[in-house]
């Protein structure tokens, strides 16, 4: 219940501020950005010890 709220406030905030739409999207952006970053870096300090085919095609670059 506490979840829903809290999505119908920010809905009506981003009513009244449409510019913190662009501040969530940008955000949200940024975030999974670092994600890609850490488990990407992660990969490779763990990669000495497996060694998979499939997830070293997807992050080879």
């Amino acid at each position: 219940m506490l979840a829903g709220f809290l999505l119908v406030l920010a809905g009506v905030l981003i009513a009244i501020f449409p510019q913190l739409l662009s501040l969530i999207v940008a955000l949200f952006l940024i975030g999974a950005g670092l994600n890609i970053i850490f488990i990407s870096y992660y990969y490779k300090k763990v990669s000495r010890h497996f060694d998979n085919p499939f997830i070293d095609f997807i992050f080879r670059f």
